[in-house]
């Protein structure tokens, strides 16, 4: 089986740079595809130059991360979709493991693998679908960061690596791959989503429509969280938890969407919180 590999950016590229590079000593023989979102064309072009077997797309606008993925699959051959986002760093071949288990099961749609922090932490890239638990013990909860230990945060995040393949409800769209039929037949990405939680919906999808999402961790890379949304940090937190009350709305009953109200405030609520922390910290550095 082949793949391409897919890269949505927005003005990453000082991480863009080694990560390109880990793709040259790790995977040289790989197609790669990057859309560039709101694009420096001066630093288009000295990417350009520096990797040339590169397809690289520049674009004026920055229609979001599932549009990027979707424009990026339209230039990529037949093969399986190798999601990667910008700041990430392969430390090892990735497309020989995770193309194993589509090649062992013929309903694996989706596969991601093992990744790590900067600072070598494991970060909970496999996760059960979004429910009731997911504010109280979620990756980015206050109650996962204090105890991280606790019932609900084991019950929602794979964090364990010596547990091995297994399959999960989703996997982060940061090392992502998909097979190609299972992309075509639920047609791609929902662009309604800017950013996160598009890739949870893609596997809510996927798993709807008979295919299977699988965690590799013996697949791996390194990730340098969240270096594009620093460059637009409030829209960023306004673009996850409009996509988290999208996401509830869109895959919940008629029964559930009684409380959408309450949900709408909630987020509305940590939005607001988390930007509170944020002008704190920022103040106080």
């Amino acid at each position: 089986m082949t793949a391409t590999v897919v890269i949505v950016n927005y003005r990453a590229y000082a991480e863009l740079q080694p990560c390109l590079a880990s793709l040259e000593k790790h995977e040289p023989d790989a197609a790669i595809v990057i859309i560039d979102h709101a694009a420096d064309l001066a630093e288009a072009s000295r990417l350009s130059a520096a990797f040339p077997r590169v397809a690289y797309r520049a674009t004026h606008q920055n229609p979001g991360f599932g549009a990027g993925v979707n424009a990026a699959a339209r230039e990529a051959g037949a093969g399986a979709l190798l999601l990667l986002n910008p700041d990430c760093e392969l430390t090892m071949p990735l497309l020989g493991p995770l193309l194993s288990v589509f090649e062992h099961d013929s309903a694996a749609g989706v596969v991601g693998g093992l990744v790590r922090e900067s600072d070598g932490s494991v970060q909970a890239s496999a996760r059960r679908f979004p429910d009731a638990t997911t504010g109280l013990a979620g990756r980015t909860s206050w109650l996962s960061r204090v105890v991280p230990g606790n019932p609900l945060t084991r019950r929602n995040l794979t964090t364990d690596p010596s547990a091995g393949l297994r399959q999960v409800d989703w996997v982060s769209g940061a090392l992502m791959l998909i097979r190609r039929e299972t992309f075509d037949a639920i047609g791609g990405f929902d662009e309604r989503f800017f950013l996160y939680w598009e890739d949870a919906d893609f596997c809510r999808r996927a798993a709807d429509a008979g295919w299977s999402t699988w965690y590799a961790p013996e697949a791996e890379v390194v990730h340098r969280t969240a270096r594009a949304s620093r460059h637009a940090p409030v829209r960023s937190q306004a673009a996850f938890h409009v996509s988290a009350f999208r996401y509830y709305w869109k895959h919940s009953s008629k029964l559930a969407r009684v409380f959408s109200p309450i949900v709408a405030c909630g987020l509305l609520v940590r939005f607001v919180i988390r930007l509170a922390w944020r002008s704190r910290v920022t103040t106080a550095g």
